[in-house]
């Protein structure tokens, strides 16, 4: 599964999300789930994960009764702001207000395919977040670059 593109879509009356068709259809429910789970993501994005990729993640990372103090903290801020969103008969997910509200979601939103999971963000934001990024685009690929070269243990 590789969730890619831009999408703009808005929220209907009753807060719900239409998932576009092209992103649905890289879905697999035996592998990936019938639902999303929407948590806070970085950045202040609403991040959507496949309901079984998201299980995967979060019991890969092991865990302890007793751990240390920062990752209990960021646990309890995590988890407990997780929601689950089944995807209905039409497509869509139902996101809790909420989440709506701490993102500032509301009518307009933008649709972001981004390899494993999706982000969403106020339109508005999001435009104005792409040109202010069109001006270090090149930096930032640099950057990328180095860092996936620095993960693979060599240079190209």
């Amino acid at each position: 599964m590789l969730f890619l593109g831009e999408y703009e879509h808005s929220l209907d009356s009753k807060q719900r999300l239409a998932i576009p068709s092209e992103l649905r259809e890289v879905l697999n429910p035996a592998v990936n789930g019938d639902s999303f789970v929407a948590v806070p993501g970085p950045d202040e994005v609403l991040t959507l994960w496949p309901n079984q990729t998201f299980e995967k993640l979060a019991m890969g990372h092991g865990g302890s009764l007793i751990g240390d103090e920062v990752l209990r903290r960021f646990e309890q801020e995590f988890f407990s702001q997780a929601a689950r969103c089944p995807l209905d008969s039409a497509g869509r997910v139902r996101i809790p207000d909420r989440l709506l509200s701490r993102f500032g979601l509301a009518g307009a939103v933008v649709i972001l395919g981004v390899r494993d999971h999706l982000e969403l963000i106020a339109s508005a934001t999001w435009k104005a977040q792409q040109k202010q990024r069109n001006s270090s685009a090149s930096e930032l690929w640099r950057q990328a670059n180095q860092l996936m070269n620095a993960r693979l243990g060599g240079t190209r």
